[in-house]
């Protein structure tokens, strides 16, 4: 967790300088600040990991496995949160809490490429700080639900240093923490969450253009003011401290769990290991001894006479016959 919080600090101090240096708007600022965190994040998670274990790589420290199923986990993902976050506003759109404005302008429209790209970094970024080393670590020492509870109670602590947090988006926050620990549960990698994450992010705030945890720097083409009780639309700070949105991400569990059931048999379960006793059990010394004078004794010749011939035999008993009075 210090790692975690120094790496954000340097990481926010050094894009601060760069965008202030060459005039970059907040988004860019903000892509910055994600790159360089992620990648301070994969380096350092990677040296602990390596100090405990004197073994494992980038992707193996990180949750971050090569595998055939990487693409298709990270496109369900996407799909549940595409799901979610539609669902989540469908209150706000029926009730008429919506008033988005529209801006076509080249700026605003390279606006919402650079946030694309920020969000999909910052998607990573935050699972790898929370259900990547730091999750595994936990489970290892506390088991899976204990270690949940607890990062997803400081990802919720985290999450409500964001400007305008109330109460209610701090117990949202802690439900997505747990949606997002039982993705990796799941699939014990991270490309679900991710593929989640980022879609949720980029259909609220880029899409629909609202605040996105009390940050509306990434509305660029769409801009949303809403308006009616803070319990529906969670106010200026965005569909993430709504209330509706916390029976969304319960519903999304029932969906991760049902989209997961090949991943869970493929990756979660414990290697099974031969059980039993070793059969590879030395003889008896008197057995060895007798098999050894055994062989130390000279083989007794046997000698076999040849089998008279059936010809023969007639013959003789034919001539034999013949003497007899």
């Amino acid at each position: 967790m210090l790692w975690l919080l120094a790496a954000h600090a340097v990481a926010f101090r050094a894009a601060e300088g760069i965008a202030t240096r060459f005039g970059w708007s907040a988004v860019g600022q903000d892509l910055l600040v994600n790159v360089f965190l992620l990648f301070l994040l994969l380096v350092g998670f990677t040296v602990l990991n390596w100090i405990g274990t004197r073994q494992g790589s980038v992707r193996e420290a990180n949750a971050l496995p090569k595998r055939a199923t990487a693409r298709e986990e990270w496109l369900r993902g996407a799909v549940i949160g595409w799901a979610a976050a539609l669902a989540a506003l469908v209150s706000m759109v029926i009730s008429g809490a919506l008033h988005p404005q529209f801006f076509w302008t080249a700026p605003a429209w390279w606006g919402a490429v650079v946030s694309m790209l920020s969000l999909v970094v910052a998607g990573l970024a935050t699972e790898v700080a929370f259900r990547g080393f730091l999750f595994r670590r936990l489970i290892d020492a506390t088991g899976p639900t204990t270690a949940t509870i607890l990062l997803s109670g400081i990802y919720a602590l985290i999450g409500s240093l964001s400007p305008n947090g109330t109460g209610l988006s701090f117990i949202v926050t802690i439900i997505a923490g747990v949606l997002f620990s039982m993705a990796y549960l799941r699939t014990h990698a991270l490309w679900l969450g991710w593929g989640l994450h980022f879609a949720w992010a980029a259909v609220t705030a880029v899409l629909f253009g609202l605040p996105l945890a009390g940050v509306a720097s990434y509305s660029s083409v769409v801009q949303t003011d809403t308006s009616g009780p803070v319990w529906l639309t969670g106010g200026v700070y965005g569909p993430d401290g709504a209330f509706f949105t916390a029976i969304v991400f319960c519903v999304a569990m029932v969906a991760v769990y049902r989209a997961t059931g090949n991943y869970a048999w493929n990756y979660t379960h414990p290697t099974i290991l031969p059980g039993g006793y070793p059969m590879d059990v030395p003889p008896p010394q008197a057995h060895v001894a007798m098999e050894q004078a055994a062989a130390a004794k000279t083989a007794a010749l046997v000698q076999i006479a040849p089998a008279p011939s059936s010809n023969g035999s007639e013959r003789t008993s034919s001539s034999e016959s013949a003497q007899l009075p």
